[in-house]
């Protein structure tokens, strides 16, 4: 089967923890096992290496010149560079994400990168809190209306949470991608949350 790519991007600082599960369940399979539909690669502005909060160093498979025309959807990792302008450069490749109708999906402080250029202001969306993304997303977000207090939230191609909900975004990114059953992404998401309970 021809896999769709997901295209993490990953800038200067990225938080590592906040794609390992939607990275891991997209590789390998939902349930290790099952079809697996899409592959994984990474994006950062340029193709030199970027370092995680957490210490990683990764060497991204495309930089901004020369993403592929033919993917999946867009995952942004959040972390502390997303207020930064060399942020600015990854707006185009939303815009046409959102105009293709692929998955935009952000997280923490790129979920507020994403309220800061328009692109919430009309989607169901949450952030790290509706006064967090209104005083750093600034002027150009006027999406308070569509803001919903909730760990993540998943409203047609667009999936956004705050910070604390790498599972919440991984479980409403499957959903989005259509991964595995509906079961599966919930028996998945139970998983991670419980660990092994006894039978």
């Amino acid at each position: 089967m021809n896999k769709k790519e997901v295209i993490f991007i990953l800038l200067n600082d990225f938080a590592d923890w906040e794609g390992a599960y939607i990275s891991t369940c997209l590789n390998i399979g939902v349930k290790p096992g099952n079809p697996i539909k899409y592959s994984v690669k990474t994006l950062s502005i340029s193709k030199d290496p970027v370092r995680s909060i957490g210490g990683f160093k990764v060497l991204p498979d495309y930089g901004i010149n020369d993403m592929p025309e033919d993917y999946a959807g867009l995952v942004l990792v959040g972390g502390m560079s997303w207020f930064s302008p060399e942020a600015g450069q990854i707006v185009p490749l939303i815009e046409k994400a959102i105009a293709d109708k692929k998955l935009v999906a952000g997280i923490c402080n790129a979920s507020v990168f994403l309220g800061a250029h328009g692109f919430l202001n009309n989607v169901k969306h949450t952030s790290n809190g509706l006064e967090y993304i209104k005083q750093y997303a600034g002027d150009k977000y006027a999406g308070e209306a569509n803001y919903i207090n909730k760990q993540a939230v998943r409203d047609v191609n667009i999936v956004t949470a705050n910070g604390t909900a790498p599972l919440d975004f991984c479980r409403e990114i499957l959903y989005a991608l259509d991964a595995d059953t509906p079961e599966i992404i919930e028996e998945s998401y139970q998983y991670y949350i419980n660990g092994l309970s006894p039978k």
